[in-house]
């Protein structure tokens, strides 16, 4: 496959205003003439060779950063939105979507946004009789969905609370489980910790300084619980501090946020960057042996595996989703070109929907997008037990993967058939963007294709996508 061309006009000139240079002074460090900078500032030329070397000499940059998936993210999210019934088909070229994503960022967010809140206001309207009457019926973001974006769009690394769990974690007895240390920190707050039988996983009596945590959880369920704690109470400075930068529009997104951002400092805890970066490079990414090692769940390692971009000490990137059995996502995010549909469920034909009928056992898959980039994926079920007799059982499955240039990091890997074109099953990202003629799963015709309807002839589909 044909190395693709890098173009990265909106880094470029996000790097130029925060060092304060000017065009002139910038195109100098970099060693280019000032139409050439201009010419790559506005995407009319690839970033040069010479430039990525004079980013990172001169500046000190990361330049993997220059291909970071944002501009992946925005092309996903725009084409599922723009396949949305409302524009009746009138889908631009993907490559004027490319190009608005790459040289506009901040207007193709602001057109999502408004999207986002066409879908809320045409929601609001179909229930419009349980509206009728209440002050609150206009149209409001969605808390949840404002903080989803929010991760996504931070690829799902938030460094400074990335930073302090590692330290916290770091700074510990290495004899000492991190169980047995976050109960020590909450001791120092004047926390004491009790673990009931109670189907309630967490909680916290802020009046007599008590936090209940079941007793019939996982292990690691528990340790995690404890070290959300942790954070709520000894980084809560730091918490705020990164909400305040966030600047949700809400306070239920804020107040969702918080903990979502609590939950990641106790996964950077219990798997801290460094320690746990290394083990998955020596093991080969066995998500089992990594388990085993740091104590901690499946899901949880397959998450944290996804998180593990930090600037200069990046690694593999994966893509992270779980789903229900209905085919909702619940959890997604994606370091690579593979971005998820921001509404509805995953393609049918991915394998992570086979994992439910396979309960304990890996399963691997080759895969092609219809953009020819190819994957390896490993999907599970992570079905979490009740705890008692007639308690409901929540079940759910789990993929992780990446490209196949990474493959060679993966014990997964061992025993396919990497070089066989037939080995990689055709999947896709959603019915109304995907491009695939001849899918026997489709469940709505592409927007982007016109449709022949023979009413002599019935093959899978009852049209024939041209």
């Amino acid at each position: 496959m044909a190395s693709q061309k890098l173009y990265a006009g909106a880094k470029l000139r996000e790097l130029r205003t925060k060092l304060g240079l000017t065009q002139k002074d910038f195109a100098t460090r970099l060693g280019v003439s000032l139409p050439y900078l201009n010419q790559m500032e506005n995407n009319n030329r690839p970033v040069s060779t010479t430039v990525v070397l004079a980013l990172a000499t001169e500046f000190g940059m990361d330049v993997t950063e220059l291909s970071a998936g944002d501009g992946e993210r925005l092309v996903s999210d725009m084409r599922e939105a723009l396949a949305d019934p409302v524009f009746q088909g009138k889908m631009p070229p993907l490559a004027d979507i490319r190009l608005a994503a790459s040289n506009a960022p901040g207007l193709a967010r602001a057109f999502l946004d408004l999207h986002q809140g066409y879908r809320q206001t045409h929601e609001r309207l179909a229930s419009l009789d349980e509206a009728l009457g209440r002050e609150d019926a206009r149209a409001a973001p969605s808390p949840w969905e404002e903080v989803r974006d929010f991760f996504h769009y931070c690829d799902n690394y938030i460094d400074a609370v990335d930073r302090a769990a590692e330290h916290f974690a770091m700074r510990q007895d290495p004899q000492t489980t991190m169980r047995a240390c976050a109960i020590a920190a909450l001791h120092e707050a004047g926390v004491a910790v009790a673990f009931d039988d109670t189907a309630t996983l967490r909680r916290f009596d802020p009046a007599a300084k008590k936090l209940h945590l079941s007793a019939q959880s996982p292990s690691e369920t528990q340790t995690f619980q404890l070290l959300l704690q942790v954070a709520l109470i000894h980084q809560n400075a730091l918490l705020e501090a990164t909400l305040d930068l966030a600047r949700f529009t809400t306070e239920a997104a804020r107040d969702i946020a918080k903990i979502g951002l609590a939950n990641y400092f106790a996964g950077a805890a219990l798997l801290p960057y460094g320690r746990f970066q290394a083990a998955a490079q020596e093991c080969r990414h066995d998500l089992e042996l990594l388990s085993s090692r740091f104590g901690a769940s499946i899901e949880q390692i397959a998450h944290r595996l996804s998180t593990l971009q930090r600037p200069g000490a990046k690694g593999v990137p994966f893509f992270f989703v779980r789903v229900d059995q209905a085919g909702t996502i619940t959890k997604r995010h994606s370091a690579t070109r593979l971005q998820f549909a921001r509404f509805g469920g995953a393609c049918p034909l991915w394998n992570v929907h086979s994992a439910f009928e396979t309960p304990g056992r890996f399963l691997r898959q080759l895969a092609e997008t219809p953009d020819g980039v190819r994957y390896i994926s490993l999907a599970r079920d992570i079905s979490k037990p009740a705890g008692c007799f007639g308690a409901p059982v929540r079940r759910y499955a789990i993929a992780l993967g990446c490209e196949m240039r990474h493959a060679h990091q993966l014990v997964y890997a061992d025993g396919l058939d990497l070089n066989r074109d037939s080995a990689f099953e055709p999947i896709g990202i959603s019915c109304r963007i995907c491009e695939r003629k001849n899918c026997h799963q489709r469940a709505v015709p592409p927007l982007e294709r016109h449709l022949v309807v023979d009413p002599d002839r019935r093959d899978i589909l009852p049209y024939r996508v041209e």
